[in-house]
């Protein structure tokens, strides 16, 4: 086998690869003499079909099939013999392939880059940190109790925040628009669930009252044939209920799993949590952190094929989000350009984070990995068994191994960058607002997300 290699543009290479022409004969040979046995042909007896006959009829599709698999297997010959990296599966084109010739074929594909790491005391971390105050208690068991919050039926005409079961219809120049219409429609007032105008007309209504108004959409409301168009609304009111926040018993503690110690044990178990969450934010932000720094001071060639593989990873994850199937993807219609950013930073970080794994000769701390199992099984009530759920999956383990590695990586890296310790609120820092660029805007960084959304739920 003779290999020769050309360097096409950026990562691209092509691979020019020739086998002698009698190996080629001889595997068609062979291939043909083990189909004589099994073919059936009439006027001959089985297993009696002259090679000549067989070759006659069978030849070309046995002599593709043979080029089809000696391309595969010779590539990956050739790429160890030549100690090439390929970043995808190649393109393979037939050259020569008629009879007493050497067959020939090309293999174009990416090559993972070279990868220079960096000096990483050129990154810039922001650490925060903060105390759990009381007030910040106080703030999440108000948060807890109006997530629980239930409703009562109120003998009263409707205020904001109440939840009212009404039944409407909408109009639009005499003709009834059936998407402005509802029986036994549940709502709550004042909190954007429906539009402005609506939402404003039936405040101060009480069960049993009917009225009629006029309500204008907004011009970038979702259904566009309503945008900016005037309906006259009838609405009857069957029942208005107000919101009743549930006290603070042993019923309500043990539905966080607290079931002795009362009032006490319960704010001990909401700070323990609010304690994790803020480690977890402390560390999430960290790690972000330098996984942008990473990509901002490497510069390098990526591989097509891997951005594209990444690119639709992508996609099933945002179509994931939506509770769409996968096979509805070309319907949606979504470019490839609102994930071209994200997919390259996420494939520059993940090879440079690669690089520094094999460069150090890392691997996964046992220590570290046992400490993980911990913490993802604390908040369970048999953490032994989530722990045991674990380690009896090897594809779960490998996850967590790679999030210890990745870990490790953070920190050999936060060893050598400057540190700025950022003391804030518990809320600013679980929000990131402790760490953010003041001025950046907080609205572009979601606006590609916004576009995606809007395209998934008209196509919904």
């Amino acid at each position: 086998m003779n290999v020769s290699i050309e360097t096409m543009t950026g990562l691209e290479r092509r691979l020019t690869i020739a086998i002698a022409s009698e190996d080629f004969e001889t595997q068609i040979t062979q291939r043909l003499q083990e189909a004589r046995g099994r073919v059936n042909i009439p006027g001959f007896r089985a297993g009696k079909v002259p090679l000549k006959e067989v070759r006659r009829r069978y030849g070309s599709a046995v002599r593709a099939e043979v080029a089809s698999e000696l391309m595969q297997s010779s590539f990956v010959q050739a790429v160890q013999q030549e100690q090439m990296n390929p970043a995808g599966s190649p393109k393979l084109d037939v050259v020569k392939m008629d009879p007493g010739i050497d067959f020939e074929f090309t293999a174009t594909f990416d090559v993972y880059p070279t990868i220079d790491l960096a000096d990483f005391s050129k990154i810039n971390i922001k650490r925060p940190s903060a105390e759990i105050a009381e007030e910040d208690i106080e703030t999440m068991i108000s948060k807890l109790q109006e997530q629980h919050t239930s409703f009562e039926v109120a003998e009263r005409a409707a205020a904001s925040g109440d939840q009212l079961k009404i039944d409407f219809s909408g109009s639009l120049d005499g003709e009834r628009v059936e998407s402005a219409c509802g029986e036994d429609f549940t709502f709550k007032v004042g909190e954007g669930q429906m539009i402005e105008d609506f939402d404003q007309a039936v405040l101060g209504m009480a069960a049993g009252e009917e009225k009629s108004f006029d309500a204008t959409f907004p011009e970038d409301y979702r259904a566009e044939e309503l945008q900016n168009k005037t309906l006259q609304f009838a609405v009857t009111v069957h029942e208005v209920s107000e919101a009743v926040a549930p006290e603070l018993n042993d019923e309500f503690f043990e539905k966080f799993g607290v079931t002795e110690g009362g009032e006490s044990s319960f704010r001990e178990e909401v700070k323990k949590n609010m304690g994790r969450e803020l480690d977890a934010a402390i560390k999430n932000q960290i790690k972000q952190q330098v996984m942008d720094n990473l990509s901002k001071v490497h510069d390098f060639l990526l591989p097509h094929d891997v951005v594209q593989r990444e690119i639709g990873a992508l996609k099933n994850q945002m179509l994931s989000q939506f509770q769409m199937p996968q096979g509805q993807a070309p319907q949606l219609d979504l470019p490839d350009a609102l994930f071209q950013d994200q997919a390259e930073q996420r494939v520059k970080v993940g090879l440079v984070v690669n690089e520094i794994i094999v460069k150090h000769e890392m691997q996964a701390d046992t220590a570290l990995v046992d400490e993980q199992l911990k913490t993802i099984a604390e908040p369970y009530d048999e953490p032994d068994q989530v722990i045991e759920w674990y380690r009896s999956n090897p594809e779960q383990m490998q996850n967590v191994e790679m999030g210890v590695l990745e870990d490790q990586v953070v920190n050999l890296i936060l060893e050598q960058s400057a540190i700025e310790e950022v003391v804030a609120s518990y809320a600013d820092v679980l929000s990131g607002a402790a760490i953010a660029d003041p001025e950046a805007d907080p609205e572009a960084a979601d606006s590609d997300a916004a576009d995606v959304q809007e395209k998934a739920e008209s196509a919904d």
